[in-house]
């Protein structure tokens, strides 16, 4: 056995990433950092002087000074990633869930344990000293036979929209009552209340049975006044609270409440909690001193991958559940066409029209009066405006968001990888494209990824888009050039900027042109 950690890189620095990036540094372990953003990485790197930096996950899977990798991009990506870590010779820790699909997460094991690699799942409650103890004096039969677990995961935000408060909020949840109860559930239902978009969750309630008896129910919420984070574990000789928004003497208390029976009559009979001794210490440090200490002496995770597809199991099945119960009775205020597809966890607007062999994919998000043509595709977290008009055999790639009233001419192009390989993967290096209001993409043109399309921007039938183009500004041509300016009613402007039609006048800003 030998002492050293493993050398390790980051993959993915944001809203939970940096907490990552804090502990693994601090293990004296942390070589390398890999994010899309380029300020984001400069950052860091000015906070912690001699991190290596790169923007493409090649670059730190071709490194032969690269032992490990942590994975905190969002679950959409995971399992390409992590696959992708593994083929490489790399040990993982990926953030939860490890993959959105059963069938994916059992393939990660095979590679996994084929290759002699380590692979665990982040599932931060396991390492909380608090729950360690609650787990400890469970399995030790003080809580006695436990009957029920319930948990509640209350927050206002952090919303997202590439998952719903199911898969953002409860895997930690599952994880912990999987733990306590020794078992896997032997029927699961839910129900959710989708108030910000019409179909995706923003709270959950979640209900799961056991063969022993036991019951669990997980609450979820980013809809709610105020920040909770409680377990609450009910046996037949004790219950325990594990309330991890109190100060560390208070996180866990033990009530030996008993229920006593006279005439026939359960009468409660309430005690003072107790309070366990429990040394103090930061769950997340613990994890990733945990995954760096199996990586080294060859040992299998707490969280390994087989307790990550438990959790999984769990979360599909709510996920259905959701599916069966969430969306039946959505009222129905856009058209389709029968040739088109529409997935379930897509949000559709008022008045929206979607025709033949379209498909609007989960996650994108189209706003009211808009006009999907033939054979267009909106990818998973496209964002369109109201009124667009998106005519046919054009796809909106991941990473493209109109704002309201563009155009988008037919068969015209939107990439959203700077330099693709059909060998290289390169979806964890997308580049965003953003098409402002009013905005005109003439048939065949091709907008190159990375750009911004400005207010009331003309580019021109067949035009290729290679820089940002400023409000208002006529662009043709190959590479694009500006060729005058366009007025809002779609006519171009005289040479003194004003609109031979409608008479509006315009000067020029930073940024373009703007009305007077």
């Amino acid at each position: 056995m030998t002492t050293a950690l493993p050398r390790l890189a980051l993959i993915g620095t944001g809203y939970w990433g940096k907490n990552l990036v804090r502990n693994f540094h601090s293990l004296g372990c942390l070589k390398m950092l890999c994010d899309r953003s380029t300020e984001s990485l400069a950052v860091f790197q000015g906070q912690y002087p001699g991190l290596e930096i790169c923007t493409a996950l090649n670059e730190v899977l071709k490194r032969d000074d690269i032992d490990a990798v942590a994975i905190a991009t969002p679950a959409e990506h995971h399992a390409i990633q992590v696959k992708e870590a593994l083929l490489a010779g790399k040990h993982v820790f990926v953030e939860k869930p490890m993959a959105l699909d059963e069938d994916d997460a059992r393939e990660l094991i095979d590679i996994a344990k084929e290759r002699g690699l380590t692979l665990m799942v982040g599932h931060l409650l396991q390492y909380h000293p608090i729950f360690k103890a609650l787990l400890k004096y469970a399995r030790e039969g003080n809580l006695g036979r436990i009957n029920y677990v319930y948990s509640n995961r209350l927050n206002l935000g952090k919303i997202r929209r590439e998952e719903n408060i199911l898969w953002s909020f409860a895997p930690h949840d599952i994880s912990m009552i999987l733990s306590l109860a020794g078992e896997e559930p032997e029927s699961v239902s839910a129900e959710g209340g989708c108030f910000l978009h019409n179909s995706i969750a923003d709270v959950t309630t979640s209900h799961l049975n056991f063969p022993s008896g036991m019951q669990a129910h997980i609450f979820v919420s980013w809809l709610h006044p105020f920040k909770e984070q409680k377990l609450v574990v009910v046996g037949d000789k004790k219950m325990a609270v594990f309330d991890d928004t109190l100060p560390w003497e208070d996180k866990l208390l033990i009530y030996p409440h008993d229920m006593r029976w006279e005439d026939g009559v359960p009468v409660p009979v309430k005690a003072e909690p107790e309070r366990l001794e429990i040394t103090q210490d930061e769950p997340l440090k613990l994890e990733c001193l945990h995954f760096l200490e199996c990586v080294r002496d060859n040992v299998t995770p707490l969280t390994d991958g087989e307790e990550g597809v438990r959790v999984l199991s769990v979360l599909n099945r709510c996920q259905k559940a959701l599916d069966r119960k969430e969306f039946r009775d959505i009222k129905i205020e856009y058209s389709a066409h029968e040739s088109a597809v529409v997935d379930p966890a897509a949000a559709i607007g008022k008045g929206t029209k979607i025709w033949h062999f379209s498909h609007v994919m989960k996650n994108a998000v189209v706003g009211e009066n808009c006009n999907i043509g033939q054979n267009v595709v909106v990818s998973p977290g496209v964002r369109v405006g109201n009124g667009c008009k998106i005519q046919n055999n054009v796809s909106l790639y991941t990473g493209v968001e109109l704002e309201d009233f563009v155009f988008c001419g037919p068969s015209m192009v939107f990439t959203n990888v700077f330099n693709p390989r059909a060998e290289i993967r390169r979806m964890d290096e997308t580049r965003s494209t953003l098409v402002k209001k009013g905005a005109t993409l003439g048939a065949n043109s091709t907008i190159v990824c990375g750009n911004t399309i400005g207010s009331y921007a003309f580019v021109g039938a067949g035009a290729v888009v290679t820089k940002s183009i400023p409000d208002h500004a006529l662009v043709m041509g190959n590479p694009a050039r500006q060729d005058g300016w366009m007025c809002s009613c779609g006519i171009k402007l005289k040479d003194d900027l004003t609109c031979s039609v409608c008479g509006k006048a315009y000067v020029e800003t930073d940024t373009g042109l703007q009305a007077k």
